[in-house]
């Protein structure tokens, strides 16, 4: 399919009939809720997606489960956690991605969704993106993506990656199961502290609380003095049961903010291995925003490849050939259809696994080198999907 540079979008709805809108064209968002990825402009009416596609790229594929419809989807309900301290029992407390509703936002202040409960990092990213919002914690993250489809809150800021631990696979899957734009991204500075009660020294501890990743991160500190290393749900969630519980001989490894929600003491701060210790977070929502080039720009997508010699390199090669960087490269095997034949012969066929592949890559869908860089894609897809175009995050 022949991409036209002028316009900013242009689609193609069957192979035989392709057209280009100009760019003065009124446009309205609306969230997809067919299977299909493809720009669909009709005059003075809303479209679907962030993507050029032909018939060739639109196959779905069977990790991208459809949404039930609003009737039939289980709405979120507020979990009532047991409180320790009476000043706590004010903590808003985790959505659960089933049960009923917990009601209807006055619309007063922007709702984020975050995957924890209050003091965790995932909450920080969201109040580093949006500094005078109302969080939303959640208690997982499927119910964070519920929570925004919903419209229990406004965005959802979920990790997606760390520089020590690497990805959040979890989060890649959610996805393409789940029809949310990625809006923007957050960087963040981890800075793990060792918390434990008023009046403890660090030397009296025994055993130490914390997230898996995040006592790993700190091998070194921990090492060195020597204690029991007990696993978590979450880091802010260690802070709360070392003092909920009074536990005088244990600590916990969690940020300073949750030491100030929960009443610890900082018994040691930065005592992760390595000192440039980063989050990346993406910034979900139902609508996606209108990419411009008034500054950088960053587009997500996910793609699916016939099988075939150099077919990934052909694949990447769009990019290169204009000159696109490339931040990310992620591959998840297809769950529900993990294997694929090389041929259809009778011969004892050899399998090979089947990959999604998530591409970052440094361009706004309104750049041309974008638009040829994914028309020349669906040479070698079998099915794309824009996750979203959004703002670069350079900021610390």
């Amino acid at each position: 399919m022949a991409l036209k540079a002028v316009p900013i979008w242009t689609c193609c709805i069957n192979k035989h009939h392709c057209c280009t809108y100009p760019q003065s064209l009124k446009l309205d968002y609306r969230s997809r809720s067919s299977g299909s990825g493809f720009l669909n402009f009709k005059a003075h009416r809303k479209w679907e997606c962030l993507v050029v596609l032909s018939d060739r790229a639109i196959t779905p594929v069977e990790d991208e489960e459809p949404l039930a419809s609003p009737g039939t989807v289980e709405e979120t309900q507020i979990i009532q956690s047991k409180g320790f301290h009476r000043d706590l029992q004010s903590l808003p407390k985790p959505l659960s991605a089933t049960g009923p509703s917990c009601g209807h936002r006055d619309g007063s202040k922007v709702r984020i969704a975050y995957q924890g409960i209050p003091g965790s990092y995932s909450e920080a990213a969201a109040l580093k993106a949006y500094p005078k919002c109302e969080t939303v914690p959640c208690d997982q993250f499927e119910a964070a993506f519920k929570a925004v489809e919903l419209w229990l809150v406004d965005k959802a800021v979920l990790p997606i990656e760390n520089s020590v631990g690497g990805s959040i696979h979890r989060n890649y899957d959610l996805l393409l199961r789940h029809r949310l734009h990625i809006v923007g991204e957050v960087q963040l500075l981890v800075n793990h502290c060792l918390l434990g009660l008023p009046g403890i020294r660090k030397e009296e501890l025994k055993r130490v609380v914390s997230h898996p990743q995040a006592l790993e991160q700190c091998n070194v500190m921990l090492n060195k003095l020597g204690i029991a290393r007990v696993s978590s749900e979450d880091t802010s969630i260690a802070a709360q049961i070392v003092a909920s519980e009074g536990m005088r001989d244990a600590g916990a490894v969690a940020s300073a903010r949750s030491a100030e929600i929960y009443g610890l003491s900082i018994l040691a701060e930065r005592i992760q291995d390595d000192p440039d210790n980063i989050t990346r977070y993406l910034i979900l929502a139902r609508e996606p925003i209108i990419p411009g080039t008034d500054r950088p720009y960053k587009t997500s997508i996910v793609f699916t490849l016939e099988e075939g010699p150099g077919v990934l390199f052909k694949a990447l090669a769009v990019f290169a050939l204009r000159e696109i960087n490339l931040t990310k490269i992620e591959s998840r095997p297809q769950k529900k259809r993990p294997l694929g034949l090389v041929d259809d012969s009778n011969k004892g066929s050899a399998k090979y696994f089947d990959y999604l592949f998530y591409i970052d890559f440094e361009a706004s869908m309104a750049d041309p080198r974008a638009q040829y860089a994914l028309g020349h894609l669906q040479e070698f897809a079998r099915f794309i999907r824009v996750l979203g175009c959004y703002h670069m995050d350079t900021d610390l």
